[in-house]
C-alpha cells in the first residue's frame, strides 16, 4: 500500500473496530542489562528505597514555552492525595537518563523514514556519557532491538537496522507500553530517570486481542516510574489516518470499547507529545532531549505509610515566591504514582 486516499480510508473504516482480532501474543524481553559502573551508581547520592517517590518536573513559561531553569527546592510544593509532602531530594540534570526508544512498525504508514532516523540519532548523540538508550520496535508484538547501552555506535547500528515496516500489522499500543514498562523496570539504571519516547504516526488505538489491556499497560507504566513522550512525523496522510483513528476510538469509547491514548499517557506522566514535518524533526527531537536534560528531579518519602499498592494522586505546584518572580509558568510532571505493596 503505497498511497492512502480518503476513499480507501472510508472503505477501511468498518474494519477499524476489528483490527485487534488479527493480533498475535506479545514477545517480551525480560533480561536485565549489564551491571552499572561505580561512577554511574555514584552519579547522585540518593537512596533507592522503594518508598522514595521520584518526580521529574519540567517548568516552562506559558506564553513562550521557554525553559525555566533557575528554580530551587523551596520553589516547589508537592502534595499527595491533598497532603503536602516534604521534599527530601532535589537536583537538576544530575541523575543519568534511561531512554527507551519505542518505534512503530505497523499500519499503512511508516513513521520512521530516513529523515526521522537521522533526527533521532542526532538528538540521542547529545545525551551525556552516563545516559543509556535502548531500542524497541512494535506492531502486533514488541521486540527489543538493543538493550540499554551508552555505546553510541550500538545505538546507531540498532537505528540503522530497524526491521521493515509491516503494513498488514496493527499498532498495538497496549502491547508496546506493557513491554516497555516491564523492560524499564527490569533493566533501567536503578538510580536514573526513566523516559519512553514513542515514534509513531498513530496516537490512539483500541486494545488488541491477546495482549495486556490498555488499563494494565498504563498501570505498568505508572509502576515503572517512566515519563512517556512521543514524536509524531506529521504529514497530510498521517493526519488523515490518525484523525480517522481518533474518531473511531471516540465512537468506540461510547460503546465501552477499551482504548489507549498516548497523549493521555504523556499528560499523566508529565511527558510531551511533539509533532512536526519529518524534515523539521531534527529541531523537534533536540528540543525534547533538551527538555529531558533540564528537568528538575524531586523526591519525597510519603507521609502515608500504608504499603497497599494504591494509585495516589500527585500535584506539583510552584511556591508563591516563584510565581511572583516569574511570568505565568506551566509545570509538567506526573499526576499519580503506584504505592509500594507488601
Amino acid at each position: 500500500m503505497k498511497r492512502f486516499t480518503p476513499a480507501l480510508l472510508l472503505l477501511l473504516l468498518p474494519l477499524i473496530f476489528h483490527l485487534p482480532d488479527r493480533v498475535t501474543s506479545q514477545t517480551r524481553e525480560r533480561t536485565v542489562g549489564p551491571s552499572r559502573s561505580e561512577s554511574q551508581v555514584k552519579a547522585e547520592v540518593i537512596k533507592t528505597d522503594v518508598d522514595l517517590v521520584n518526580i521529574d518536573a519540567l517548568v516552562l513559561l506559558k506564553n513562550s514555552a521557554r525553559i525555566v531553569g533557575d528554580l530551587g527546592r523551596d520553589d516547589f510544593v508537592i502534595s499527595e492525595d491533598g497532603v503536602t509532602q516534604s521534599i527530601s531530594h532535589f537536583s537538576q540534570d544530575r541523575l543519568p537518563l534511561s531512554v527507551l526508544l519505542l518505534i512503530d512498525r505497523g499500519g499503512c504508514l511508516d513513521p520512521f523514514g530516513d529523515q526521522v532516523r537521522h533526527a533521532a540519532y542526532s538528538a540521542l548523540s547529545e545525551l551525556k556519557p552516563d545516559d543509556e538508550v535502548a531500542v524497541m520496535t512494535y506492531h502486533d508484538t514488541a521486540e527489543l532491538r538493543q538493550r540499554f547501552t551508552n555505546d553510541r555506535r550500538s545505538i546507531k547500528f540498532a537505528l540503522d537496522y530497524v526491521p521493515p515496516h509491516d503494513e498488514r500489522a496493527n499498532h498495538c499500543l497496549d502491547t508496546a507500553f506493557d513491554a516497555a514498562a516491564n523492560y524499564m523496570s527490569d533493566a533501567a539504571n536503578p538510580v536514573g530517570r526513566r523516559v519512553v519516547i514513542v515514534i509513531t504516526g498513530v496516537t490512539r488505538n483500541f486494545d488488541c486481542a491477546g495482549s495486556p489491556s490498555g488499563k494494565a499497560a498504563t498501570q505498568a507504566i505508572f509502576e515503572s516510574g517512566s515519563v512517556v513522550c512521543a514524536i509524531v512525523p506529521e504529514t497530510p496522510v498521517q493526519q488523515m489516518e490518525n484523525g480517522m483513528m481518533v474518531w473511531a476510538t471516540r465512537m468506540g469509547r461510547i460503546g465501552g470499547a477499551p482504548i489507549i491514548d498516548i497523549q493521555k499517557l504523556a499528560d499523566e506522566t508529565g511527558g510531551e507529545l511533539l509533532k512536526d514535518k519529518p524534515e523539521n524533526l531534527d529541531t523537534t527531537f533536540l528540543t525534547l532531549i533538551e527538555h529531558l536534560r533540564t528537568r528538575y528531579n524531586l523526591a519525597f518519602v510519603s507521609s502515608n505509610k500504608k504499603r497497599d499498592g494504591s494509585l495516589r494522586k500527585l500535584k506539583i505546584e510552584l511556591a508563591d515566591n516563584a510565581k511572583k518572580t516569574h511570568d505565568k509558568l506551566v509545570v509538567k510532571a506526573r499526576k499519580s504514582y503506584v504505592a509500594p505493596k507488601g
